[in-house]
């Protein structure tokens, strides 16, 4: 719905009316960039946060800052800009090379929590280090080369009967965008239901030894695993509900679509942007003691003690 008298930075004529959905477009971008920049800054400023997962974290949080950026900048582009053809393709660049740094950055993180626990005695090693680096380089190399599609030609603004749902994107780009995401999804699934099935063998070994448990008894069954399995069952409903309605409504749609349908699945996976410092950055005690110091250093004591793989 348009505002009867659209407050717009240039001429009515030559952009659209400011809209509801054009405020909540750069309240939102502005609100996921914020978010990120300090769980980025947090990270990067503080020389005990080097560890394999917080390399990871910091992936995610820049991931998802451009994303806040390029939401931002597409309202600018929209309402506060005369829209052209680079704009469309710098945008959407934009917002496919963090979307996909994003997502890459997360089964990175669910990778690196399987290693935590089935490598525990090697974690936090020099060599995890540098595995976490070079897989780092191999996902933002990958993301930019992915996001430079539009610019490169993949795109409809000459032939608009390609177009995906996603405008300026063609149907073919997006599908095998689409399908890419599905795929990252899968393996990122695949690495939790490892982590499960670790987490419960060594628990349960752990338990059985110090005579904590039965031989025959479940580990699943106690208090102490219930904590850790909503946890994992909260943190896997926000990944598949934020990615899984855009990754098939991209597969499935056209440009015929009607373009609420794009809005209503695209809002999840702009929305994982503003939840992944929540559920994965702001979880972890050690990123939680830099921010309280910084906020209250003469009140809080700062542990140097860092928890590496469990926390997130």
């Amino acid at each position: 719905a348009s505002l009867n008298h659209p407050l717009t930075c240039i001429d009515a004529t030559s952009a659209p009316p400011l809209s509801v959905w054009g405020v909540a477009l750069c309240v939102s971008g502005t609100l996921i960039a914020a978010e990120n920049a300090i769980v980025v800054t947090t990270i990067l400023a503080t020389p005990s946060l080097r560890a394999p997962v917080f390399l990871l974290l910091a992936s995610l949080g820049l991931a998802d800052l451009l994303a806040g950026v390029a939401l931002i900048l597409h309202f600018l582009f929209l309402f506060c800009v005369e829209p052209s053809d680079w704009s469309e393709l710098l945008t959407s660049g934009l917002l496919v090379t963090s979307l996909t740094a994003s997502l890459c950055s997360l089964m990175g993180v669910a990778l690196d929590r399987y290693l935590s626990l089935s490598h525990a005695l090697t974690y936090g090693s020099g060599q995890s280090r540098r595995r976490a680096a070079i897989l780092l380089l191999l996902v933002w190399v990958g993301a930019c080369v992915i996001g430079a599609g539009p610019a490169m030609g993949w795109h409809c603004l000459r032939e608009p009967d390609s177009c995906s749902v996603a405008r300026p994107l063609t149907r073919t780009y997006l599908s095998l965008l689409c399908g890419g995401f599905l795929v990252v999804v899968m393996v990122t699934l695949q690495l939790y239901a490892g982590i499960c099935r670790v987490a419960r063998r060594h628990a349960h070994a752990i338990a059985t030894q110090r005579h904590f448990l039965p031989a025959n008894q479940s580990y699943a069954s106690k208090n102490s695993s219930g904590r850790g399995f909503s946890r994992l069952i909260l943190v896997l409903s926000v990944f598949v509900g934020c990615w899984m309605p855009f990754s098939l409504w991209g597969l499935l749609g056209d440009a015929s679509s009607p373009p609420l349908y794009t809005y209503a699945t695209l809002v999840p996976a702009a929305g994982s942007s503003l939840l992944n410092p929540l559920l994965y950055s702001l979880r972890n005690k050690d990123i939680r003691k830099v921010l309280l110091q910084a906020c209250c250093p003469h009140r809080y004591t700062h542990n140097t003690h860092i928890h590496y793989p469990v926390d997130v």
